[in-house]
């Protein structure tokens, strides 16, 4: 998924009201230099190699100091690669740069650390009609039926609406098979085990934990909710946590299968955290490509 320079960021403001807005003024302009070292970095991140991806944010900064977008990177992947004097300056400079990025950043540092703290759980969490149960899909057969892994999603959510029976469902993902998307089949199977079609909403456009995040958020407003309990696979929980965080979503429960459940519970090492990072990253819409 390429996303452009010009995608509008998070401003401090609407992590307050869970919502997403644009910053104020022009869009940053690059030469042609910048944004090769900038794609590069972003290649080096993906491809596991922070260390040349942060040199080529070194690089990119000494040619245009104020490039918000490279000092949100550089912060973020300091972070990872715990280089405290690094993200203290990156952070420094970005505050002085533009607030409303800074802010964001420290936004998607703190939800990298709530999710890596966040355990796998299959009970359901106690909520009230305020908070929605979002089910997060998975890919299905080729003739549209449910795969396992994704019955044990919905196995998970349909306890959870049991317990909270006054709060809405959210289904989410696209990734058609056979004419059904994940979310309608999703729909459909708890119909079939008692939920009303008019508690749940429908969400078939993502096709990624990112677009899950970011669309779901959207849907979650439209309904009233102001929180939701995630619903995921126990190895999936982390990643998906801290994208909805890092989207506007105030997480407050974390429900899972119980399949790999045990394997899942400890902390992940810091090269297992990976994933976290990047998918926060999209997630907070800074550029995959310029």
């Amino acid at each position: 998924m390429k996303i452009s320079r010009h995608w509008k960021t998070l401003v401090a403001s609407s992590f307050a009201a869970f919502t997403l807005t644009g910053l104020a003024g022009a869009p940053a302009q690059a030469s042609p230099e910048t944004d090769a070292l900038y794609n590069s970095a972003q290649r080096h991140f993906t491809d596991g190699n922070e260390g040349a991806g942060l040199a080529d944010l070194r690089a990119l900064l000494g040619a245009d100091p104020g490039d918000a977008e490279a000092l949100s990177l550089q912060a973020i992947w300091s972070h990872y690669s715990n280089d405290l004097p690094g993200l203290a300056d990156a952070m420094a400079r970005l505050h002085a740069t533009d607030p409303g990025m800074a802010a964001g950043t420290g936004h998607v540092l703190n939800a990298i650390g709530a999710a890596v703290g966040t355990l796998p759980n299959p009970l359901p969490a106690l909520i009230g009609p305020q908070t929605g149960i979002v089910v997060l899909g998975y890919g299905l057969l080729p003739d549209g039926a449910l795969r396992p892994e994704l019955v044990n999603r919905l196995t998970a959510a349909w306890i959870q609406s049991i317990v909270s029976p006054f709060s809405p469902i959210v289904v989410t993902g696209g990734n058609p098979q056979n004419g059904i998307t994940e979310a309608e089949a999703m729909r459909h199977w708890l119909v079939g085990r008692g939920i009303p079609a008019s508690r749940i909403s429908v969400e078939n456009r993502a096709g990624s934990t990112v677009q899950n995040a970011l669309f779901s958020t959207r849907l979650l407003r439209d309904v009233g909710a102001t929180s939701a309990v995630v619903v995921t696979s126990p190895n999936h929980i982390r990643r998906a946590v801290a994208d909805f965080i890092v989207a506007g979503t105030h997480v407050v429960g974390a429900t899972t299968s119980l399949e790999q459940l045990v394997s899942q519970l400890p902390p992940p090492a810091r090269n297992a955290q990976r994933g976290i990072y990047l998918d926060a990253t999209r997630t907070f819409q800074l550029s995959l490509a310029r």
